[in-house]
């Protein structure tokens, strides 16, 4: 009776402590922690000990049985404790499983013809290597079947063809999400005839209002001469497209337009330079060579 009053009392103390612990009792934190850790392993240790209490009423009672029914006490004590049947040797383990005959077997192996003095012993290939060599023989029929007779597998060049397809796909995919990070630091000058006329699009629909039909200038500026108001580099074009100068009128495209739009927009605009339109407008800006070195200055 009294071990289910301790176990009351710990259970108790387990579930108030987390509670007491978060109020500012008289008793520390810390020690409540300590409590709860204690009550906790006090329940394990009885259990354990509730458990060896079991195991052994389990057995007292067993002998009382065995005992009405007539057995004797070397007989109990066999029936309770049964003799553990010896281990194999580890010889013989690792005979049995590969196949092999001990030594002292040896000499009911030998063949009774001989060569010159020596003796052969009648030892069959092991099992195990039989049946890796059985599989390796399915597995060849099947290997056939499939790759060269009914053409089911893909052969080396068939695979490297689908490979390279699932590569090239893969690729496009990576470009089609890569072009769209691209902004004024990153941008580069390219003469990719899709990327140009992706850009031609887009900057007859957006820009010929104010830039003219081939880009000689109306509102805004010439975009064929050497001179830029707010620089001719790919990144600066870019730039100007994507954040726009208000003061002057140029929108900004940067809601509009995708990053990899801008960018084709700012290699088209850079593969009009000396298209020479008819009727071009007054140069504007700072001139710049290829190199982007400054040789001259115009105002608007």
């Amino acid at each position: 009776m009294k071990y289910y009053r301790l176990l009351i009392l710990i259970v108790l103390i387990a579930t108030v402590q987390p509670a007491l612990a978060e109020d500012d009792g008289l008793i520390p934190a810390k020690l409540m922690n300590e409590i709860g850790y204690g009550a906790i392993i006090g329940m394990l240790v009885l259990f354990i000990v509730s458990m060896l209490v079991l195991l052994r009423a389990l057995k007292a009672l067993t002998r009382l049985t065995l005992k009405s029914q007539g057995y004797t006490e070397e007989q109990i004590i066999a029936e309770l404790k049964p003799a553990k049947k010896p281990k194999k040797a580890k010889g013989e383990v690792w005979n049995k499983i590969l196949s092999l005959k001990p030594l002292s077997e040896e000499k009911d192996l030998i063949i009774e013809h001989d060569y010159d003095g020596i003796q052969e012993l009648d030892n069959p290939i092991p099992g195990w290597f039989m049946y890796l060599f059985y599989i390796t023989i399915i597995f060849a029929v099947g290997y056939i079947l499939i790759y060269h007779v009914l053409g089911i597998g893909q052969l080396q060049y068939d695979e490297y063809k689908t490979e390279m397809a699932q590569a090239d796909i893969a690729k496009k995919e990576y470009l089609s999400k890569a072009a769209n990070r691209v902004d004024e630091n990153t941008v580069k000058l390219v003469t990719d005839p899709a990327v140009l006329a992706s850009g031609q699009a887009i900057f007859k629909q957006s820009c010929v209002p104010c830039h003219g039909d081939h880009a000689q200038g109306v509102v805004g500026p010439n975009l064929t001469d050497d001179y830029w108001l707010h620089g001719g580099k790919i990144s600066d074009v870019f730039k100007t497209i994507k954040y726009g100068v208000q003061a002057k009128g140029m929108p900004t495209w940067e809601k509009q337009l995708s990053p990899k739009q801008i960018s084709d927009v700012a290699n088209y605009v850079k593969s009009l330079h000396g298209s020479n339109p008819a009727n071009p407008k007054e140069p504007q800006g700072e001139k710049e060579t290829d190199d982007d070195t400054v040789k001259g200055k115009t105002k608007a």
